[in-house]
C-alpha cells in the first residue's frame, strides 16, 4: 500500500518526536508530582483515584487532556496574534503540565484501566508499537551520535566538577 507507506514515512518522525518528549518527561515528571503525595490532601486524593472503578478511572485519566485543550487553543490564538514566544511558552507549559498529570494519573489508574477489555487489548499493542518506534530512533545514526556527544559532555562536566 503506497499511501500507507507514505503516511508512515511522514507521520512516524513527528510521532517519534512527541513520544520522545513524553518519554523524556514521563518518569521524572511523574516522580515530581508523586512528591506532592506527601501532602495529606494529595495523598488522600491519590488513594481515591487509585481505588476508582474502570470507567471512572478512564474519565479521570482523560480529564487533564480535555482540561488543557482551552489552554492550547489560547496558545494558538496568541501565536496567531503575533505573540509567538508567549504562545509557544504557554504551549510548552501546557505540555509539561499535561505530561506530568497524565503520567501520574496513569500510574494510579493503570490497574483499573487494564480491567477495561478494549484498553487491555489495545494498550499492549500501543506499547509494542511505541517501543518499536523508540528502537528505530535509538538505532539511528543521529541518535547514536547525540548519545555519544552527551556522554562526552557529561564526562567533561564530571571532570570539571572534580577539578574545582
Amino acid at each position: 500500500m503506497p499511501l500507507r507507506r507514505a503516511l508512515r514515512l511522514v507521520f512516524t518522525p513527528l510521532i517519534a518526536l512527541v513520544l520522545l518528549f513524553e518519554e523524556w518527561g514521563w518518569e521524572p515528571l511523574s516522580a515530581l508530582v508523586a512528591r506532592l503525595a506527601r501532602l495529606p490532601f494529595v495523598a488522600w486524593l491519590e488513594r481515591h483515584i487509585a481505588s476508582l472503578p474502570p470507567w471512572a478511572a478512564a474519565a479521570v485519566f482523560t480529564a487533564p487532556a480535555l482540561g488543557l485543550l482551552p489552554v492550547k487553543f489560547l496558545a494558538l490564538f496568541l501565536i496567531g496574534k503575533g505573540y509567538a514566544l508567549l504562545g509557544v511558552g504557554v504551549l510548552l507549559a501546557a505540555k509539561l503540565l499535561g505530561t506530568a498529570l497524565l503520567a501520574r494519573l496513569f500510574t494510579l489508574t493503570q490497574p483499573a484501566l487494564m480491567r477495561l477489555a478494549w484498553f487491555a487489548r489495545w494498550y499492549p499493542r500501543w506499547k509494542t508499537w511505541k517501543d518499536g518506534v523508540f528502537a528505530r530512533v535509538r538505532a539511528s545514526a543521529l541518535w547514536r551520535a547525540a548519545a555519544g556527544r552527551k556522554a562526552r559532555v557529561r564526562a567533561w562536566w564530571q571532570a570539571f566538577r572534580r577539578s574545582i
